[in-house]
């Protein structure tokens, strides 16, 4: 069999042989994409130059660093994220992402502000889960006065549009926890609310939107005043633990925000696994078990391999342009699971 030429592998790759020899030589104005076209026809038909032109495709795409800021590096919901995030930068295509993700033990918001600026003094784009405070919010416009994106994962941080946001419609998300229960339980009666900090956006929409149902279509449903965890596995394990003391009766507990594998922990603990109906977040392994040994109804959940693709999309987009490509905000579907579907 004869050697594959230059004419060869511009016909496979739908190129002129200039094209061709310009990829390969790394001289003139070839686009990512021709460029990533003959590299593949080259790999197809053997090529000789084929380590030589992956050279080439290699040097010429873009190269950004993206800093992260994620909660506390102990839940894994953020583990989860935090690697949806790396196999998605390996994913791209046309450019070379360089991460950098922290985690943050101190969620206070000068803790966050302080680490957001220091992020951004290496980083092109900054993403951070956050709570909604002027401090936070003031960190954010500083970023934006040099030209630095801020992207908001899992809950916006700012009352208006003007922060680019990644993440659920948490009205949605909290109607449909309630129309589980309405459509689960066997008769209507106490429903206990946990939520994280009622300062994370998402976690005030979803209650919001958990109590909107029930004021609409279950209103012989009793509500009670949610209860804070602060994010803590402990503070939700004592919180749901005093919630059963106090309201033996209680029907269903919905953990509208941080403290999951609390929560369980108390329900073992107490002998009501199985019996107070439970519907919480994401679909990790202390969930996982829960809804297998019937702990657990429901997890909704994030679709975190997309959550990280739409991410990395848009900083890209939004570096290029600069700032000047307006908002970015991707509302992605969420994931229902039960024991039958994971």
């Amino acid at each position: 069999m004869t050697r594959p030429t230059i004419r060869d592998l511009a016909n496979a790759a739908g190129v002129s042989i200039a094209t061709a020899n310009r990829v390969i030589g790394g001289s003139g104005n070839v686009k990512q994409s021709t460029m990533q076209r003959v590299k593949d026809a080259a790999q197809e038909i053997g090529f000789y130059g084929l380590g030589t032109i992956d050279s080439r495709v290699a040097a010429a795409r873009a190269k950004y660093r993206f800093g992260f800021l994620l909660h506390q590096p102990s839940r894994q919901f953020y583990l989860n994220l935090a690697q949806a995030l790396r196999l998605a930068s390996e994913r791209m295509i046309d450019c070379l992402i360089d991460l950098r993700i922290e985690f943050l033990d101190d969620l206070s918001p000068q803790n966050t502000a302080e680490k957001m600026l220091a992020l951004a003094e290496t980083c092109d784009a900054v993403g951070v889960v956050a709570a909604v405070h002027p401090i936070v919010l003031g960190a954010v416009e500083t970023l934006q006065r040099q030209g630095k994106p801020v992207f908001a994962l899992i809950s916006q941080i700012a009352p208006t549009s003007h922060v680019h946001f990644i993440g659920l419609d948490n009205w949605k998300v909290g109607r449909t926890a309630a129309w589980m229960f309405e459509h689960v339980c066997d008769q209507p009666g106490k429903l206990g609310i946990l939520v994280g900090n009622p300062r994370y956006q998402c976690q005030e929409m979803n209650e919001s939107g958990f109590r909107s149902y029930f004021r609409e279509y279950a209103s012989d449903f009793t509500i009670l005043e949610p209860r804070s965890t602060f994010e803590s596995k402990a503070v939700a394990e004592e919180m749901t633990e005093n919630l059963l003391k106090e309201h033996p009766d209680l029907k269903g507990l919905y953990v509208a925000g941080g403290g999951i594998s609390g929560a369980l922990a108390a329900l073992r603990a107490t002998g009501n696994a199985g019996k107070v109906m439970l519907v919480g977040y994401e679909l990790m392994d202390v969930t996982k078990q829960a809804l297998l040994d019937g702990t657990m109804t429901f997890a909704i959940s994030h679709p975190l391999n997309r959550v990280a693709e739409e991410t990395l999309t848009g900083m890209v987009r939004s570096v290029k342009a600069k700032g000047g490509d307006g908002n970015f905000t991707s509302i992605l579907p969420f994931e229902i699971y039960t024991r039958e579907n994971i």
